[in-house]
């Protein structure tokens, strides 16, 4: 079996790769690990130097879980791309051919401190917004993508899936 991991190496992402662990790992499958740095969008030397930063972050973050992966006895392999998350996912999917392309939902865990209920608001207003105007990565993907996805539910940890 081969699976694809869109990860990022957020709490999110990490949540997904417990999942694929959790239920396949039994079945031994290959886990490519897709992970995509965004371009910052500005042609200033901080920006360049933002970006190599956030590269250098997200390759250590998805070389760290493909790692923990063979830890586990499984294959894993890492594809490491620039560009538009939704557009460099998708084309993976289609250069690959996953038998399952596996995400992790979108959302935002504000602390649960004083503010957390008007941060959760805030936060809910501004992922409506985001939505309406790029549309989710996780809903792109769906609409596209010639293979199975399984999307995570991120509310809640592996174990207490």
């Amino acid at each position: 079996m081969d699976i694809m991991l869109a990860y990022d190496h957020s709490r999110n992402a990490q949540i997904a790769l417990d999942a694929i662990v959790d239920m396949f790992g039994t079945l031994q499958p290959t886990v490519t690990l897709v992970s995509v740095v965004e371009d910052i969008g500005s042609a200033t030397s901080d920006a360049d130097e933002m970006f190599n930063e956030q590269y250098a972050s997200q390759k250590a973050g998805v070389e760290q879980a493909a790692a923990r992966l063979a830890a586990l006895g499984l294959h894993a392999r890492v594809v490491l791309a620039e560009g538009d998350a939704r557009k460099m996912i998708l084309r993976a999917t289609e250069e690959r051919k996953p038998d399952l392309l596996v995400m992790a939902r979108h959302s935002h865990q504000p602390d649960n401190g004083p503010m957390g209920f008007i941060a959760r608001r805030i936060d809910a207003l501004v992922e409506e917004f985001d939505h309406m105007t790029f549309g989710s990565v996780s809903a792109f993907l769906a609409r596209r993508a010639k293979c199975p996805i399984l999307i995570i539910p991120t509310h809640a940890s592996s174990t207490e899936m």
